[in-house]
Protein backbone atom coordinates (compact mmCIF):
# COMPACT_ATOMS: atom_id res chain seq x y z
CA UNK A 1 0.00 0.00 0.00
CA UNK A 2 0.77 3.43 -0.92
CA UNK A 3 0.06 6.21 1.93
CA UNK A 4 -0.96 9.31 0.70
CA UNK A 5 -0.50 12.44 1.64
CA UNK A 6 -3.01 14.25 3.53
CA UNK A 7 -5.76 16.18 1.99
CA UNK A 8 -5.72 19.61 2.12
CA UNK A 9 -8.91 20.91 3.52
CA UNK A 10 -8.61 24.69 2.55
CA UNK A 11 -7.77 26.22 -0.80
CA UNK A 12 -7.56 29.67 -2.09
CA UNK A 13 -9.79 29.25 -5.02
CA UNK A 14 -13.78 29.57 -3.66
CA UNK A 15 -16.44 27.34 -5.44
CA UNK A 16 -17.85 29.86 -7.01
CA UNK A 17 -14.33 30.80 -8.89
CA UNK A 18 -13.77 27.13 -9.78
CA UNK A 19 -17.39 26.79 -10.69
CA UNK A 20 -16.66 29.99 -13.70
CA UNK A 21 -13.33 28.62 -14.77
CA UNK A 22 -14.20 25.11 -15.15
CA UNK A 23 -13.34 23.79 -18.58
CA UNK A 24 -12.79 20.42 -20.51
CA UNK A 25 -9.22 20.78 -21.16
CA UNK A 26 -7.67 18.11 -23.53
CA UNK A 27 -4.25 19.58 -24.34
CA UNK A 28 -1.70 18.48 -21.81
CA UNK A 29 1.63 18.84 -20.85
CA UNK A 30 4.32 16.02 -20.20
CA UNK A 31 4.35 16.49 -16.68
CA UNK A 32 3.72 13.75 -13.85
CA UNK A 33 1.27 15.03 -11.29
CA UNK A 34 3.01 15.08 -7.89
CA UNK A 35 2.24 12.77 -4.88
CA UNK A 36 0.49 15.47 -3.50
CA UNK A 37 -1.99 16.47 -6.25
CA UNK A 38 -2.95 12.48 -6.63
CA UNK A 39 -4.14 12.34 -2.94
CA UNK A 40 -5.97 15.58 -3.29
CA UNK A 41 -7.87 14.68 -6.61
CA UNK A 42 -8.59 11.22 -4.72
CA UNK A 43 -9.55 12.45 -1.95
CA UNK A 44 -12.10 14.70 -3.80
CA UNK A 45 -13.47 11.61 -5.35
CA UNK A 46 -14.35 9.16 -2.34
CA UNK A 47 -12.02 10.76 -0.01
CA UNK A 48 -13.52 10.15 3.49
CA UNK A 49 -15.03 13.20 5.27
CA UNK A 50 -16.64 11.75 8.86
CA UNK A 51 -14.35 8.85 10.27
CA UNK A 52 -17.38 7.14 12.07
CA UNK A 53 -19.64 6.76 9.59
CA UNK A 54 -17.05 6.74 7.16
CA UNK A 55 -18.73 9.60 5.03
CA UNK A 56 -17.23 10.38 1.71
CA UNK A 57 -16.30 13.86 -0.30
CA UNK A 58 -20.10 12.51 -2.88
CA UNK A 59 -23.21 11.83 -2.00
CA UNK A 60 -24.15 8.02 -2.26
CA UNK A 61 -27.63 6.26 -1.66
CA UNK A 62 -28.39 4.77 2.00
CA UNK A 63 -24.30 5.37 1.82
CA UNK A 64 -23.70 2.04 -0.28
CA UNK A 65 -21.17 3.33 -2.14
CA UNK A 66 -20.95 1.19 -5.34
CA UNK A 67 -17.93 2.90 -7.03
CA UNK A 68 -14.46 1.83 -6.56
CA UNK A 69 -11.59 4.25 -8.06
CA UNK A 70 -8.83 3.91 -9.64
CA UNK A 71 -5.88 5.71 -10.91
CA UNK A 72 -3.64 5.12 -14.44
CA UNK A 73 -0.52 7.20 -14.58
CA UNK A 74 2.87 6.56 -16.07
CA UNK A 75 3.75 4.40 -13.12
CA UNK A 76 0.64 1.65 -13.59
CA UNK A 77 -2.52 1.10 -12.28
CA UNK A 78 -3.62 1.96 -8.81
CA UNK A 79 -6.63 1.21 -6.89
CA UNK A 80 -7.88 3.84 -3.81
CA UNK A 81 -9.00 2.92 -0.88
CA UNK A 82 -10.96 5.42 0.67
CA UNK A 83 -10.92 4.39 4.47
CA UNK A 84 -6.72 4.50 4.40
CA UNK A 85 -6.64 7.16 1.73
CA UNK A 86 -4.03 4.88 0.17
CA UNK A 87 -3.38 2.87 -3.13
CA UNK A 88 -3.24 -0.39 -4.39
CA UNK A 89 -0.86 -1.00 -6.87
CA UNK A 90 -2.46 -3.18 -9.62
CA UNK A 91 -0.20 -3.33 -12.50
CA UNK A 92 3.29 -2.00 -13.22
CA UNK A 93 3.96 -0.20 -16.58
CA UNK A 94 2.25 2.91 -18.62
CA UNK A 95 -1.30 1.83 -19.73
CA UNK A 96 -2.03 5.38 -20.58
CA UNK A 97 -1.51 4.82 -24.32
CA UNK A 98 -3.78 1.47 -24.35
CA UNK A 99 -6.59 2.91 -22.45
CA UNK A 100 -6.23 6.30 -25.26
CA UNK A 101 -6.64 3.25 -27.93
CA UNK A 102 -9.90 1.34 -25.98
CA UNK A 103 -11.38 4.96 -25.80
CA UNK A 104 -11.42 4.90 -29.70
CA UNK A 105 -8.32 6.64 -30.12
CA UNK A 106 -8.49 10.08 -27.78
CA UNK A 107 -5.02 10.45 -27.68
CA UNK A 108 -5.30 13.29 -25.35
CA UNK A 109 -5.44 10.38 -22.40
CA UNK A 110 -2.27 9.36 -22.95
CA UNK A 111 -0.71 12.45 -22.74
CA UNK A 112 -2.45 13.11 -19.37
CA UNK A 113 -0.89 13.30 -16.04
CA UNK A 114 -3.22 10.61 -14.59
CA UNK A 115 -6.56 9.34 -15.66
CA UNK A 116 -9.06 8.35 -12.51
CA UNK A 117 -11.07 5.55 -13.72
CA UNK A 118 -15.08 5.30 -11.55
CA UNK A 119 -16.24 2.21 -11.78
CA UNK A 120 -19.15 0.43 -10.12
CA UNK A 121 -20.05 -2.97 -8.51
CA UNK A 122 -24.13 -2.28 -9.66
CA UNK A 123 -25.55 -5.22 -7.21
CA UNK A 124 -23.93 -3.31 -3.97
CA UNK A 125 -26.88 -0.74 -4.86
CA UNK A 126 -29.12 -2.40 -6.63
CA UNK A 127 -29.30 -5.26 -3.90
CA UNK A 128 -31.36 -2.28 -2.18
CA UNK A 129 -32.68 -0.45 -4.54
CA UNK A 130 -33.43 -2.53 -6.94
CA UNK A 131 -33.89 -1.18 -10.86
CA UNK A 132 -33.84 2.33 -9.42
CA UNK A 133 -30.32 1.86 -8.05
CA UNK A 134 -28.94 2.39 -11.81
CA UNK A 135 -30.22 5.69 -11.78
CA UNK A 136 -28.62 6.35 -8.50
CA UNK A 137 -25.26 4.96 -9.41
CA UNK A 138 -24.77 7.33 -12.28
CA UNK A 139 -25.99 10.31 -10.32
CA UNK A 140 -23.10 8.93 -8.03
CA UNK A 141 -20.76 9.09 -10.54
CA UNK A 142 -21.62 12.47 -11.75
CA UNK A 143 -21.01 13.71 -8.39
CA UNK A 144 -17.76 12.01 -8.01
CA UNK A 145 -16.72 13.55 -11.37
CA UNK A 146 -18.04 16.83 -10.68
CA UNK A 147 -16.07 17.02 -7.54
CA UNK A 148 -12.61 16.05 -9.16
CA UNK A 149 -13.37 18.45 -12.15
CA UNK A 150 -13.89 20.84 -9.60
CA UNK A 151 -10.99 20.28 -7.39
CA UNK A 152 -8.47 19.86 -10.71
CA UNK A 153 -9.46 23.32 -11.00
CA UNK A 154 -8.67 24.67 -7.63
CA UNK A 155 -5.43 23.20 -7.95
CA UNK A 156 -4.33 24.91 -11.77
CA UNK A 157 -4.88 21.16 -13.36
CA UNK A 158 -6.89 20.37 -16.27
CA UNK A 159 -9.20 17.50 -16.51
CA UNK A 160 -11.99 16.29 -19.60
CA UNK A 161 -14.74 13.88 -18.81
CA UNK A 162 -14.60 10.86 -21.10
CA UNK A 163 -17.71 8.59 -21.72
CA UNK A 164 -16.52 7.43 -24.77
CA UNK A 165 -14.67 4.19 -24.48
CA UNK A 166 -15.17 0.19 -25.26
CA UNK A 167 -16.49 -1.65 -22.44
CA UNK A 168 -14.79 -4.18 -22.82
CA UNK A 169 -11.76 -2.77 -24.18
CA UNK A 170 -11.21 -1.18 -20.92
CA UNK A 171 -11.88 -3.91 -18.91
CA UNK A 172 -9.38 -6.04 -21.16
CA UNK A 173 -6.43 -3.09 -20.36
CA UNK A 174 -7.12 -2.77 -16.93
CA UNK A 175 -7.92 -6.38 -15.97
CA UNK A 176 -11.10 -5.21 -13.40
CA UNK A 177 -12.66 -7.44 -11.54
CA UNK A 178 -15.78 -8.88 -13.32
CA UNK A 179 -18.65 -7.74 -11.08
CA UNK A 180 -16.77 -4.22 -12.01
CA UNK A 181 -17.89 -2.08 -14.88
CA UNK A 182 -16.17 1.32 -16.05
CA UNK A 183 -18.22 4.05 -15.99
CA UNK A 184 -16.17 7.28 -16.38
CA UNK A 185 -12.52 8.13 -17.64
CA UNK A 186 -10.93 11.63 -16.32
CA UNK A 187 -7.82 12.57 -17.33
CA UNK A 188 -6.36 15.23 -15.12
CA UNK A 189 -3.10 16.96 -15.56
CA UNK A 190 -1.23 19.98 -16.34
CA UNK A 191 -2.17 22.40 -19.11
CA UNK A 192 -0.30 22.46 -22.17
CA UNK A 193 0.93 26.08 -22.58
Amino acid sequence: MINLPQPKLKGTLSVEEALFKRRSIRSYADKPLTQDEISQILWSAQGVTEKASKMRTAPSAGARYPMEIYLVNADGLFHYHPEKHSLEKIRSGDLRNRIADAAHGQSFIAKAGATVIISVDPPKITSRYGDRGIRYLYMEAGHIAQNIHLQAVAMDLSSVPVGAFSDEGLKDVLNLPDELKPIYLIPVGHTRK
